[in-house]
């Protein structure tokens, strides 16, 4: 969950349509348009990167007439389906998804039951991954694989696909090195998550 107080704003003299603010926007709502970049401010969470990283200086915060809040209520969708999908990623609906936002992994799969099928779907209806996006970014993508999505970042976007999880390794890395007991702490992770939510689907 996150409440957006300011939105980007461009100065259409200094814009020179790089493209950089469109590829880092992690809502989606920066595009270039006939070389000029333009701001949905309707999907706009905030997060400044494209002031940030304009080489130009042509982007700006400003405030917003009415704050924006970007949640969705995990108790608006069928809670055995929530629990299955996160099981699916080896997650805990109580799981912290985004540090920075204090996002659960139970509001991110409510946002995909609700149709989000996009990392900037989840962000515009979240606030998810709208701060520093590294953390969450591979748990979202985790999510919205186990719920058969299939993703392709889009063209020079910033996507970061990085899957470092206990369930992710090879099983041929987990054989390389059986010093680090890595098949045992996943048994071990396996047994602790049934026995805390033993009716987990």
């Amino acid at each position: 969950m996150r409440k957006v107080h300011l939105m980007a704003q461009v100065d259409q003299n200094k814009c020179v349509g790089d493209r950089t603010c469109e590829n880092v926007c992690p809502a989606g709502a920066i595009r270039v348009i006939e070389k000029k970049a333009v701001v949905d401010s309707g999907k706009c969470a905030a997060c400044l990167r494209c002031m940030d990283i304009c080489p130009e200086g042509a982007i700006q915060a400003v405030p917003r007439t009415q704050p924006i809040l970007l949640m969705v209520d995990p108790a608006g969708v069928d809670q055995g389906e929530l629990r299955k999908l996160c099981r699916k990623a080896h997650l805990d609906p109580e799981d912290v998804i985004c540090p920075c936002t204090l996002t659960k992994a139970s509001e991110v799969a409510a946002a995909i039951l609700k149709g989000a099928r996009t990392p900037e779907d989840i962000s515009r209806m979240s606030g998810v991954r709208t701060a520093c996006g590294i953390w969450c970014m591979a748990l979202i993508q985790e999510l919205l694989r186990a719920y058969g999505v299939e993703l392709t970042p889009p063209k020079g976007f910033h996507w970061y696909n990085v899957d470092v999880g206990l369930w992710n390794l090879p099983d041929e890395v987990v054989r390389k090195y059986p010093e680090y007991r890595l098949e045992e702490a996943r048994r071990r992770l396996q047994a602790s998550m049934d026995k805390a939510s033993p009716n987990r689907e």
